[in-house]
């Protein structure tokens, strides 16, 4: 094989779409890639001015070739702030700061404003990936050395990548999230069925709720989305946002939803709620945006018209979950946060993100700290789901727990 080249780029357009996506495939060992990551997606964060310098966020992915093959790539950002991460590091920002360190801007790996397991660096089956691995963060390492960068974090890692990284010098840092697994059921009936009497009850009600106020959801896939219906769901998740003020993490610009029109529809599917009988991509009174690969869904922006107590639950989980089983996807991860979700069925999981920090005396702080931190939110996540409202038979799938 020919020599390695690497090189440093300013945005994903650089980078060829085609091996792009085909590096994805074949690293995922899958016809179809992540979504979050396909080139496309990623594209048209930038073009769209969702995720360019402005809005703190300079995408500087590193690439590996062997003559004019792509061999690896890492989708990397240069960030001035640690929003839209959903990882959350204040502390290690404050920790610096008291030591007397710059802790920005730091380099992140990660799909942006993406809380979605599944981050590596992405490198051809035929190659060493644990060579490659520990090539690419030492160029990482030189990078930041060479331009006075404190750190490098890898979010959301995938658990099958991230022992190459620790064994390349990185420390695991886990945190947790929930998500919904489908052990079988055929049917929402099955679904309730795992809950307690009480819980059964709750979902009922709530659901009925949505019904006598005569609204109904139906689900939207692919190609079915209207383009004019991307533009209303960018209306109603810029409003939900704007009731939050300072805190509504309003990332993403019109012209991204613009583009999913356009070009991400195959991976999007939209929960509609509107008035029974009336066409679902008339003028929905509100809607969630999931995204599906594979036998996966996430959930990520929702917003409404109207105010409606228990109309979130229908559109945001239960509509999916139903639409999910009649499809067979097997997980769905509905977001980042709310502990709301839990008597929905969801399980509290740890999420793995990777860190390495470039002053020895702070890395060697949080090393130290670290596989205390990692073991009690092993515990918090024991603690979380012996809570959840199951049946005494019903033992729920979720991840195994990485050691702390």
């Amino acid at each position: 094989m020919g020599a390695l080249q690497a090189s440093w780029h300013r945005g994903i357009e650089e980078l060829p779409e085609r091996q792009w996506d085909q590096l994805l495939a074949a690293a995922n060992g899958s016809p179809e890639p992540l979504p979050f990551y396909r080139w496309r997606w990623m594209v048209h964060l930038e073009r769209s001015g969702s995720i360019v310098p402005a809005q703190g966020w300079q995408s500087c992915p590193l690439s590996l070739w062997r003559g004019e093959q792509l061999v690896a790539v890492a989708p990397l950002y240069l960030k001035g702030h640690s929003y839209g991460e959903f990882v959350f590091d204040q502390s290690f920002a404050e920790l610096a700061a008291r030591l007397g360190h710059r802790y920005y801007p730091k380099l992140v790996g990660m799909s942006p404003v993406s809380p979605v397991v599944g981050y590596r660096f992405w490198i051809d089956p035929a190659e060493d990936a644990a060579a490659l691995t520990t090539v690419m963060l030492e160029l990482i390492e030189a990078f930041c050395r060479e331009h006075g960068i404190f750190s490098v974090n890898f979010l959301y890692a995938d658990p099958a990548w991230a022992p190459l990284a620790e064994a390349a010098g990185c420390s695991r840092w886990l945190n947790q999230q929930s998500t919904w697994s489908n052990p079988g059921f055929q049917t929402f009936e099955d679904y309730l069925a795992s809950f307690n009497a009480n819980q059964r009850r709750n979902i009922r009600r709530e659901r009925r709720a949505v019904e006598a106020a005569g609204l109904v959801v139906t689900p939207l896939a692919g190609e079915a989305i209207p383009p004019s219906l991307l533009g209303r769901m960018h209306g109603f998740y810029a409003m939900h946002c704007e009731r939050w003020g300072p805190w509504g993490s309003k990332y993403l610009t019109e012209a991204f939803f613009d583009a999913a029109a356009r070009d991400l529809r195959q991976n999007l599917v939209l929960f509609a709620a509107h008035p029974t009988g009336e066409d679902p991509a008339g003028e929905p009174l509100a809607m969630a945006l999931c995204v599906r690969g594979g036998d996966q869904l996430w959930g990520r922006y929702w917003g409404s018209a109207v105010e409606l107590d228990n109309l979130h639950f229908e559109v945001c989980y239960y509509a999916p979950i139903a639409w999910a089983i009649d499809q067979g996807v097997a997980r769905f991860d509905p977001g980042a946060g709310g502990s709301h979700k839990r008597r929905r069925g969801f399980v509290a999981e740890p999420r793995i993100s990777l860190h390495r920090w470039f002053d020895p005396g702070y890395a060697a702080i949080l090393e130290q700290w670290l596989p205390g931190a990692n073991a009690q939110m092993l515990e918090q996540i024991e603690a979380i789901n012996a809570e959840l409202p199951f049946t005494a038979a019903y033992d729920p799938p979720h991840a195994p727990a990485p050691e702390p």
